[in-house]
């Protein structure tokens, strides 16, 4: 069975989609998107340093846009599954048939501003923590008296915690001092996947619940509980809470292997998510071995 994937944010470089402008399809499709924006996308896109790129109004759309594109031209675009890391969910619902290229763009777009607004009511980041298994960087963040909680599981032994920028802190000497062999603060704006996305979550919300989905064509592994859905609300519901919830993706990758999975095919910008689902499978064949 063929999964096709699609990255989130840090996904982005500059030039990204350039090549992609000389096809008749991606480039109406770019167009439209500078009219629905307001802006020319495309130029930060084609033409920004990695500097424009990262302001919080242009990344979240441009990686959409680059992934969904991919999508739209790839030869027999036939999924059996989909996934999409936190942003990515949005470009694997648009790419599945969820819901259309507009809508899915508008809710991006509403997305980064609403997570760029909460950014800025508090001092907040996220980690990397790398080494230590899950249920160990659980119980240490459970034992700060500050919010900080885990918020990308993103393979075996990686794992991005999330909250105020004390709460990290604090956690990663702790988690240095149980032996994670890196616990790195990371150059992101905000506690992403966080109970500090509260006020995110509420104005997304509103914008979720009045947009029109469709059942996709194939199921979507949601972020929120790594299960494969089908059905148009509990989709929309499942996206609400992804805005406070961590991103399962090791869970949702384990599971796509366990129903049939056999290829994964990444769209959009980088590679990132190939290299995490080839540390996922390693990590499942080994304990399979294990097993026997």
């Amino acid at each position: 069975m063929r999964v096709f994937v699609f990255p989130g944010q840090g996904a982005q470089f500059p030039g990204m989609g350039k090549n992609l402008y000389e096809t008749e399809t991606a480039k109406s499709l770019f167009e439209q998107a500078n009219g629905i924006l307001g802006f020319r996308i495309t130029d930060i896109m084609f033409d920004g340093t990695a500097e424009d790129l990262k302001q919080t109004k242009v990344t979240q759309p441009a990686v959409f846009l680059h992934s969904v594109i991919l999508a739209k031209i790839y030869p027999d675009f036939k999924p059996d599954m989909v996934a999409g890391h936190s942003l990515g969910e949005f470009s694997a619902l648009v790419a599945a048939g969820a819901m259309d290229f507009e809508s899915g763009l508008r809710l991006v777009a509403a997305r980064a501003k609403a997570m760029q607004k909460a950014c800025e009511l508090q001092p907040s980041t996220m980690a990397a923590i790398l080494g230590l298994d899950d249920a160990t960087v659980e119980q240490i963040c459970s034992e700060i008296d500050d919010i900080v909680v885990p918020a990308n599981y993103n393979c075996v032994g990686q794992l991005v915690i999330s909250g105020s920028v004390a709460a990290v802190e604090k956690a990663c000497g702790k988690l240095k001092a149980a032996g994670a062999k890196r616990a790195l603060v990371l150059p992101v704006g905000g506690a992403f996947h966080s109970p500090l996305m509260e006020p995110a979550r509420v104005e997304l919300e509103a914008a979720i619940q009045a947009t029109a989905f469709n059942k996709p064509v194939c199921p979507i592994y949601q972020n929120i509980d790594a299960k494969p859905h089908t059905e148009p609300e509990i989709i929309k519901q499942n996206l609400v809470k992804q805005l406070t919830a961590p991103v399962r993706w090791t869970q949702s990758v384990q599971n796509m292997l366990a129903d049939g999975a056999v290829s994964f095919v990444e769209l959009g910008p980088g590679t990132v998510l190939q290299g995490l689902i080839k540390k996922i499978d390693s990590s499942v064949s080994a304990e399979s071995k294990q097993s026997i």
